[in-house]
């Protein structure tokens, strides 16, 4: 069986990765503050020694990297950090990777595209970094980030609507923003196609061809539930709009997700969400 690596396993996005892909590979994963699990294996991707040993320790095939941060207010309030985090981490990992002849996945961000922060431009230095990755490597570009993940502390998009619903408060979302979001579920799907198919060395944008506001994604979330979604007036637009073209999930034949087929599939996760345990 495949041995696979996920470095920020306790993470929104890797959590959910690592649920996903358990069953079908011999997964192991990581954490740095939050241990989710006690199979996860304790690591700062900002100490080289410790990335190289654990690495060199566990020998994976494939090395998937979902472990910076992803808000971009504390990268601007932490530009030496972030740069650490971001991007410097993710060099000692594809050199740790080559090391050992490992495939590498990294779960980047359209925030790469025209960035105009340091988050994005963090994230693009790493995709550059990725693509050092001798063994074969994929870089997966999600947008705002849908649906249930086995980690429901973070601070994510996704986790303030479960917050709206499980423990009442305030549903107020900016609708100044226009996006084509991202179905977590979806982001597994690809990683699995890719890795069963041997799909490497390309850049991969996953998203829904619909745009939507986080108002309304909200709403169409938690109007089942008969929570009413207001809107927050004086939010100002997170990036500029832009349309992304789906042409690497159709030139793979990978898998699509409409805006609808997103809201159904989030729509039974929480019906099942007793079940997304690791």
């Amino acid at each position: 069986m495949m041995k696979i690596l996920i470095v920020g396993a306790s993470s929104y996005v890797g959590a959910r990765i690592f649920y996903d892909l358990r069953d079908s590979y011999e997964v192991a994963g990581t954490y740095f503050a939050n241990r989710l699990a006690q199979v996860f294996i304790e690591l700062d991707i900002t100490r080289k020694d410790q990335v190289y040993k654990t690495i060199r320790t566990l020998t994976p095939e494939v090395i998937i990297h979902s472990a910076n941060s992803a808000s971009s207010k504390w990268c601007e309030e932490n530009p030496e950090e972030a740069v650490l985090l971001n991007q410097t981490a993710t060099e000692y990992i594809v050199d740790a990777a080559n090391e050992i002849g490992s495939k590498f996945i990294y779960i980047s961000t359209l925030a790469t595209v025209n960035p105009t922060n340091l988050y994005g431009e963090t994230k693009l230095a790493s995709e550059s970094a990725t693509r050092k990755a001798k063994a074969g490597y994929l870089i997966l570009r999600p947008s705002l980030i849908l649906g249930y993940s086995p980690n429901t502390s973070n601070d994510r998009p996704f986790n303030r609507i479960l917050r709206n619903l499980d423990e009442g408060t305030p549903a107020v979302y900016e609708n100044a923003w226009n996006f084509q979001p991202t179905c977590l579920g979806h982001i597994s799907e690809v990683i699995k196609e890719c890795i069963d198919r041997g799909i490497w060395n390309d850049t991969i944008d996953i998203v829904v061809p619909e745009m939507t506001t986080r108002y309304d994604a909200a709403r169409d979330i938690l109007a089942p539930y008969g929570i009413e979604v207001e809107v927050e007036k004086t939010a100002k637009p997170y990036f500029k709009d832009f349309e992304v073209k789906l042409d690497s999930l159709m030139q793979y034949n990978l898998p699509l997700y409409s805006y609808e087929e997103m809201i159904r599939a989030i729509s039974t996760e929480l019906k099942e969400r007793e079940k997304y345990r690791i």
